[in-house]
């Protein structure tokens, strides 16, 4: 139970790499503000089940990354609980591939505003909450397309390399504050997002890792574990890689 009676928020937690963490966190002990876009009984029926096979609390928050106004009414809600945010999990976010020629600049601007802005509207609220209490733990998901310049990244990679240049910048701006700030870099894990990845693609990454298989979403989950329980308390302005061995 690494994080018995801490509170988290959490990102995206409806499917993929996102519901895993919210799973796992859960079974340690954490209490949960699950963010996700809208009420879907697929999602009602999932807190339902964590709660009662955890007993701990799990509280939906809906918002769309896109609109700036829900995303503050979010951030309201939770400090509205008047509980100390232990950890967040910034965790949503949407997939891109395509050759910079065929990008438009609307196409590139929609994914920097999900993958990017919105998640530094949300740390930012969250971050001058955790301000108040001294300590907290802030893990961004990123990846490992905004480290390595793969064909086809351009918009989506642009858009994970900034999310880990400010997970830098941020873990010295908020070290004073007890907050450590760390970023996750996953290579292919078995998500929706691996499933509509072109074969070809998804081979070519596989064969170029170590393990010669991608992750599951357990295993990020469990890396998000680490970095948001004690275990981990002298860790800030780290990138983890989770790849498998990826040889670039």
């Amino acid at each position: 139970m690494l994080l018995r009676n801490k509170v988290a928020v959490i990102s995206g937690c409806n499917r993929g790499i996102g519901k895993a963490i919210l799973e796992t966190f859960a079974e340690n002990g954490a209490n949960v503000f699950a963010c996700v876009r809208k009420k879907t009984d697929e999602f009602l029926d999932l807190v339902g089940v964590l709660t009662e096979n955890t007993g701990v609390s799990i509280t939906p928050v809906y918002f769309d990354l896109l609109d700036v106004e829900q995303i503050q009414k979010g951030i309201n809600q939770i400090k509205s609980s008047k509980k100390p945010v232990d950890i967040l999990v910034n965790n949503a976010g949407v997939a891109s591939g395509s050759l910079l020629q065929m990008t438009s600049l609307e196409d590139l601007k929609n994914i920097f505003e999900i993958n990017f802005f919105s998640q530094v509207l949300l740390t930012q609220g969250i971050s001058r909450y955790m301000s108040r209490f001294k300590s907290g733990s802030i893990i961004n998901i990123a990846s490992t397309a905004g480290m390595i310049g793969d064909v086809g990244t351009t918009s989506y990679g642009s858009s994970k390399a900034a999310l880990i240049l400010a997970t830098k910048v941020l873990s010295t701006e908020l070290g004073a504050k007890n907050i450590r700030v760390n970023a996750i870099s996953p290579s292919i894990t078995q998500t929706d997002m691996f499933n509509q990845m072109d074969e070809k693609t998804r081979n070519k990454i596989i064969t170029a890792s170590a393990l010669k298989r991608p992750a599951t979403a357990v295993e990020v989950a469990n890396v998000a574990l680490f970095l948001a329980s004690d275990l981990s308390s002298f860790i800030t302005g780290q990138v983890l890689r989770v790849d498998g061995g990826l040889k670039t």
